[in-house]
């Protein structure tokens, strides 16, 4: 039985803790006064408006110990002095603890806390301090019940009824866990009961905290908290790893596992949400460790799975920035730098990997090109090569696509001038070398070209190729398209149509009997007007087409392919000038990529 004093001053840690309410409850605080200094109560509030659960809690408590003190007739009062800007500004220096203990003082009461700090401070300062040490459930919480061996995830909502996700990686479904919407004060007290368990927990951390919005890491267990503002309703979800998978569980190709262990340091897992990429970069980060190489991760939350030996990382005072500059000075061989979202995280891993650090980063994306377009505009192109080596795309548990990159100076493919040669990026498929995309700057665009090397079969070239033996003689530039093996398309200059045809159908006639195949004549271009020759080059910002001065005021009627694109008058220095930022513009530059024909009729 606690002995009877006259006045006790309640510290924030508890209140926060709810022992002052558990002891009036057994009967073990009578006849006493509690007196509440005015600067737990602002502490509390000012936690609450930033929407920080320990506010919330703590304000709740006081509204119960007040609820309590009238049933049991003891007397409760708020006094002391409000904390001014500088006490705030101070709170993480120990100001505003000072105040609360100088309550205690003023009052001569006992001053009752959680927090052994503040114990100990109180006792050298003379204060009469009664430790309570919080007793707080770290295992078997409320919301474990909600778990079972395939839940990958619980989503709690208020006024909700409670789902789960449960499955395997790519085949989850969303089930329902209870026939019973989940009421506020249920919602409430397993928040409160996670608070409880993080603070005391050696496993749990607070990785993010908003206003409205809380991530905690509990053991094994992510645990984001939404409320008003941020939120519509109170919500809470809880996301758990069910998989725990070594690097040689995924059946890698020797080639790839080679390439792993002794050339690729600049790693990008890539995936959808929940496709396995925490679960491969935790397992690489098992491999390094073991392969006796020092790895430490950058994470915010932590939540990858791994050993005591790998150190994790989170935001250094908020930035990972603070972070890499101690890493820098820790020189791991590997760091596994885990979801990479905003714009400086892309800039930090370029640092740390430019810096000879091996760096494996983690992305979502829907495919794997993908992962590299989320570092263009973010580092220069020349240097994407030199950042990343290695794409790993992770869909459904499964490794499905891995690309290497490199850089080469070359016509990109696609053009044919020799003086279009320019610094390419190749993305290449790692198991087969085969080259699937090229990222290069074209004026001040950077532009990501898949390379499509897919061609006609033999029989279909061979076809086409004996039409245009016929064919060349009335127009070499003719346009040959085999339909099937009965019949062709072909394409000539309007000029030519009216001879090959002949009369009533006499030389297209014989050319069809002489080669066994029905062709259909068309023209190329459906429009008045002649062709004319130019000249087409970028400069600046715009694409120049320059022609004959003889034709300077002349309408042109420009085509891409067939397709009629734009008009215009050529200038009187023989140009006809298009900004690429225009739709006209991009049209253009993506015919001239594509190595379609542009065609010009004055």
């Amino acid at each position: 039985m606690i002995k009877k004093i006259k006045r006790i001053v309640p510290d924030t840690s508890i209140i926060i803790d709810k022992k002052l309410s558990e002891l009036i409850k057994q009967n073990k605080l009578k006849d006493v006064e509690i007196v509440i200094p005015a600067a737990v109560l602002d502490e509390l509030q000012a936690q609450a408006s930033h929407g920080r659960e320990i506010g919330f809690i703590g304000l709740n408590e006081l509204k119960n110990l007040r609820e309590l003190a009238k049933e049991k007739g003891l007397k409760l009062r708020f006094t002391g002095k409000r904390p001014s800007l500088e006490d705030i500004q101070l709170s993480k220096a120990g100001r505003m603890d000072a105040i609360i203990r100088d309550v205690a003082k003023d009052e001569s009461a006992e001053f009752f806390t959680a927090d052994y700090v503040q114990a100990l401070v109180g006792e050298a300062e003379g204060v009469k301090t009664r430790y309570i040490r919080a007793e707080v459930k770290t295992t078997g919480l409320k919301f474990e019940k909600f778990f079972t061996d395939d839940t990958i995830s619980v989503h709690l909502k208020e006024k909700v009824k409670p789902l789960a996700k449960r499955g395997k990686p790519g085949q989850f479904k969303l089930v329902e866990i209870s026939d019973k919407p989940l009421t506020t004060e249920d919602i409430e007290s397993i928040i409160t009961e996670i608070s409880d368990a993080t603070r005391m927990s050696e496993e749990g951390s607070v990785e993010i905290s908003r206003r409205g919005a809380l991530v905690i890491q509990l053991g094994e267990y992510r645990i984001a908290i939404a409320r008003p503002p941020f939120a519509d309703g109170v919500e809470v979800t809880i996301v758990r790893p069910i998989i725990k998978m070594k690097l040689e569980e995924y059946n890698l190709s020797d080639k790839l596992m080679a390439r792993l262990s002794e050339r690729a340091e600049g790693i990008i897992i890539a995936g959808p949400p929940g496709s396995g990429k925490t679960t491969l970069a935790s397992g690489l980060a098992e491999f390094y460790m073991k392969k006796e190489k020092i790895v430490k991760t950058l994470e915010s939350p932590r939540d990858l799975q791994v050993g005591p030996e790998i150190t994790q990382y989170a935001p250094l005072e908020g930035s990972f920035e603070k972070t890499a500059d101690i890493l820098l000075l820790v020189r791991p061989d590997y760091s596994i730098f885990d979801e990479m979202r905003k714009d400086r995280d892309f800039s930090v891993f370029a640092d740390l990997r430019l810096a000879g650090i091996g760096l494996v980063g983690v992305i979502h994306a829907s495919k794997a090109i993908d992962a590299i377009q989320r570092f263009i505009g973010k580092i220069e192109l020349g240097m994407i090569p030199h950042v990343i080596d290695t794409i790993i795309f992770v869909d459904a548990g499964r490794v499905e696509k891995v690309y290497e990159l490199s850089m080469i100076v070359k016509v990109p493919s696609g053009m044919t001038e020799s003086d279009l040669s320019r610094p390419v990026v190749e993305i290449k498929d790692f198991e087969t070398g085969k080259l699937e995309y090229e990222i290069y700057t074209f004026g001040e665009e950077t532009i990501v070209i898949p390379v499509r090397t897919s061609k006609p079969s033999a029989a279909k070239r061979l076809a086409a190729e004996r039409i245009m033996d016929e064919i060349a003689k009335f127009d070499p530039r003719a346009e040959i398209e085999i339909i099937d093996e009965n019949k062709a398309r072909v394409r000539v200059d309007n000029k030519v149509i009216a001879r090959l045809i002949g009369k009533e159908g006499s030389t297209v006639n014989k050319i069809q009997d002489r080669l066994g195949i029905h062709l259909d004549i068309e023209p190329k271009i459906t429009a008045l007007g002649k062709e004319v020759t130019y000249n087409l080059r970028e400069s600046g910002n715009t694409i120049e087409l320059k022609f004959n001065k003889r034709l300077i005021g002349k309408s042109a009627n420009i085509y891409i392919e067939n397709d009629f694109l734009f008009s215009a008058i050529v200038g009187k220095k023989g140009k006809i000038k298009v900004t690429k930022r225009s739709e006209i513009g991009k049209e253009l530059v993506k015919a001239f990529i594509g190595n379609k024909k542009i065609k010009v009729l004055v």
